[in-house]
C-alpha cells in the first residue's frame, strides 16, 4: 500500500521538523487539497466522476487518486445504496478510474461548486431540465472505455488514459475554468497550520476513531489511523483498496451533511435539497469531530460550513470526504 508508507514517511518527517525543498519550481497549491501541485494545471477545471458502488462494482480503480470524494444516497429504493462522485484535478494522470455508472440531480449542482465536468453514463430524465441550464451543459455521458472484466455490460465502463483528451477534443469543451467557475477558486478555507479541533473547541470537540454512517446496503465506515493521521473508508465490512495498485482510500477531512431529500416516483429515483442553509453537520479530523453548519445559496455556489459560533471553518491540507446524510436517518450516525 504505497500511499500508507508515504503517509507514515511524510509523518516522521513532520515530526522531525525537517522542511524539504518543493519538487514544483513555483509551489502552486491545488484548489482543491493544498497540496502542490504542477503549475500547468493551475486554472483546469476538475471532472466529477460517477462511480458505482454496489458490491459487484468492486473492486474499484483509481478513486484514491480522487482530490474530493463525495458519497450520497442514490435511491431510496435497494435499501437506500450509496453512489461515489470523485472530484479530480489532475485528470491527465489516469490510467483507469471506475467502473462509470449513471448521474442524480443532486450530483449536477455539487459538480457545479467545482466547475468541474461530470462524467457519467446517462441517467432518469430528471437530470434532463438540470443539464439544459448553462452552467452544467458542459459534460461527457457514456462513450469511456469498455473493459472485459467477466462483469455484466454496466459494470465494464472505465475512463482509460486517453479517453478524456478524446472527449474534449470531439466536444470542444473547455479545458480550463469558465465563466461559470465560483468567484473564489479555493473553495475551502484551509489552515496554514495543522488542525487540533480539541485546542480550538475544547469540550465541543468529542473523539472521533470511528464514524458508521446510515447508508445500509454497503455499511459506510470511516476509521481513524493514528499513525498516517487520516480517515480510510471501509464498505461492505472491508478496507476499500484502489484494484490496480492497493491503494487505501483514505481522507486528512471528513465533512458529513444533514440533507433533507425527496423522492422523485416509485422506483427509489429521489433528489437531496443540496441549496439549503442553517442545516446541522460535522467536521472531522485528526480524531476529532465538532458540529458545524451548512449553507449552499444557488446551483453553482460553493457548499460552506461554519462553527456553531458562525465562523466560517478552516480545514486540513489534504483529501476531503463528504457524506450527504439524509435527514430522517441523521440521527443514526454513530461517532465514537
Amino acid at each position: 500500500m504505497k500511499k500508507r508508507r508515504w503517509l507514515l514517511l511524510g509523518a516522521a518527517i513532520l515530526a522531525a521538523g525537517i522542511v524539504s525543498s518543493s519538487v514544483y519550481a513555483d509551489g502552486y497549491k491545488s484548489e482543491l487539497t493544498n497540496l502542490e501541485i504542477d503549475a500547468s494545471l493551475r486554472d483546469q477545471r476538475p471532472i466529477a466522476v460517477m462511480v458505482d458502488n454496489e458490491s459487484i462494482a468492486l473492486p474499484h480503480f483509481g478513486l484514491a487518486e480522487g482530490d474530493v470524494v463525495y458519497e450520497l444516497m442514490n435511491s431510496t429504493a435497494n435499501n437506500r445504496i450509496s453512489r461515489l462522485m470523485v472530484i479530480l484535478k489532475d485528470w491527465g494522470a489516469i490510467n483507469q478510474m471506475g467502473c462509470i455508472r449513471s448521474v442524480r440531480t443532486s450530483n449536477i449542482p455539487l459538480a457545479a461548486e467545482w466547475n468541474a465536468i461530470l462524467c457519467h453514463d446517462g441517467g432518469p430524465f430528471y437530470v434532463d431540465a438540470y443539464f439544459a441550464q448553462p452552467y452544467a451543459a458542459q459534460h461527457f455521458s457514456g462513450g469511456f472505455s469498455r473493459v472485459n472484466n467477466g462483469k455484466a455490460v454496466e459494470f465494464t465502463e472505465f475512463i482509460l488514459r486517453g479517453d478524456l483528451d478524446a472527449k474534449f477534443n470531439q466536444t470542444g469543451f473547455t479545458r480550463n475554468y469558465n465563466d461559470f467557475a465560483p468567484s473564489d477558486p479555493t473553495h475551502f478555507e484551509f489552515s496554514d497550520e495543522e488542525i487540533d479541533l480539541s485546542a480550538r473547541f475544547g469540550a465541543t470537540a468529542i473523539p472521533a476513531n470511528e464514524i458508521a454512517l446510515p447508508f445500509w446496503h454497503n455499511s459506510s465506515m470511516l476509521r481513524y489511523d493514528a499513525a498516517s493521521g487520516t480517515y480510510d473508508y471501509y464498505d461492505y465490512g472491508s478496507l476499500h483498496t484502489d484494484a490496480e495498485d492497493g491503494e487505501v482510500l483514505s481522507f486528512k477531512n471528513v465533512l458529513l451533511q444533514d440533507c433533507v431529500f425527496e423522492e422523485l416516483d416509485q422506483n427509489g429515483y429521489m433528489n437531496y435539497q443540496v441549496v439549503d442553509s442553517g442545516r446541522s453537520g460535522y467536521y472531522i479530523t485528526n480524531g476529532k469531530a465538532i458540529p458545524v453548519t451548512w449553507t449552499k445559496s444557488s446551483e453553482t455556489d460553493i457548499t460552506r460550513f461554519y462553527d456553531l459560533m458562525g465562523n466560517e471553518i478552516s480545514i486540513n491540507t489534504g483529501k476531503t470526504y463528504i457524506g450527504l446524510i439524509p435527514y430522517d436517518t441523521w440521527g443514526n450516525v454513530t461517532i465514537q
